[in-house]
């Protein structure tokens, strides 16, 4: 039985991996800084923070492959809160990456579109220039830049997994879908940051398949891999989109308080895909309107199951 551990493994992504690797047989373990109930009843859950090397050290033994996505992800923390951001996200992945070279496991690393700052050009292929716009994007290229000088130092067998923008079940209301369905079941006024974005969006369960596919392709260690569908939506149509899957007629206005600095908004995202369809064989198969309405579907019964009976 191959063995993985997941950091990050109760948030969003990592749930839907924990799940995915229990499925396809994995004895897993998920690593999170408190206690959550197991994404599936194979998996353990190990309590521990990626900042502090003996919890990491501890977890690591005996595992075969590690998928890291253990993060502060919040783009708004970041701008708060800088050095707990750099110290997860940098300091948390050198750990890994550490553990990793001392028990001879592989890396699958977790990137994120937010490294490139606003497209160059289009579709954004790897080699698109780095540029920090966050603080949370800083941090996530040092951790990058760390799990790339450790495969080309020592030869650690790492694969970056750098995904565009996720969604489906399970996401938190800070996300941008989530926020616009919870907001469009409570009322009929909306209000979101900028309107004027672009991003490419890709169903959860798309996501996930990247991560499996990267830990069983030899020919990916050592590379970096965009994770997307090449195809984007302003931030204005994805709402009225959403409303109109839900039959919503919403009021949308732009909200101040959360936005981001002007200098800071990445403005477009788009990603090309053709490095992990020729390198892993992967595509996405879910359709953006059927991750919507499945997305919608689990927001729905939540908010049934928190109203009662």
């Amino acid at each position: 039985m191959r063995t993985a551990l997941v950091t990050g493994g109760a948030g969003f992504i990592g749930s839907h991996l924990v799940e995915a690797l229990c499925e396809a047989g994995w004895r897993v373990w998920s690593f999170d800084k408190e206690y959550h109930a197991p994404a599936h009843k194979n998996a353990t859950r190990i309590v521990g923070d990626v900042r502090r090397f003996a919890e990491v050290d501890r977890a690591m033994a005996g595992v075969e492959t590690v998928f890291h996505l253990a993060a502060e992800v919040s783009i708004p923390f970041s701008y708060r809160h800088p050095t707990e951001v750099f110290e997860t996200n940098a300091y948390g992945t050198l750990n890994i990456l550490v553990a990793a070279l001392k028990h001879k496991a592989m890396v699958v690393h977790t990137s994120t579109s937010e490294v490139y700052g606003t497209a160059q050009y289009v579709p954004m292929d790897e080699k698109h220039p780095i540029g920090a716009q966050s603080p949370y994007a800083a941090s996530k290229i040092a951790a990058d830049q760390l799990a790339r000088s450790f495969h080309l130092s020592y030869g650690l067998p790492v694969v970056t997994v750098r995904p565009f923008n996720v969604f489906g079940p399970r996401q938190s209301e800070r996300a941008v879908i989530p926020k616009i369905v919870q907001g469009l079941l409570r009322s009929a006024e909306l209000s979101l940051g900028n309107l004027y974005p672009y991003r490419d969006f890709t169903f959860v369960e798309d996501t996930v398949r990247a991560f499996l596919l990267a830990a069983d392709r030899p020919e990916a260690v050592g590379q970096m891999v965009n994770v997307g569908t090449g195809r984007t939506i302003q931030i204005s149509c994805l709402a009225r989109e959403i409303a109109r899957i839900m039959g919503r007629e919403p009021d949308i206005r732009e909200s101040e308080a959360d936005k981001r600095p002007p200098a800071s908004e990445v403005d477009r995202l788009c990603c090309d895909t053709s490095l992990a369809k020729r390198l892993l064989g992967w595509e996405p198969q879910v359709s953006f309107e059927d991750g919507l309405r499945r997305t919608i579907d689990w927001f729905r019964a939540r908010e049934d199951i928190l109203a009662g009976p």
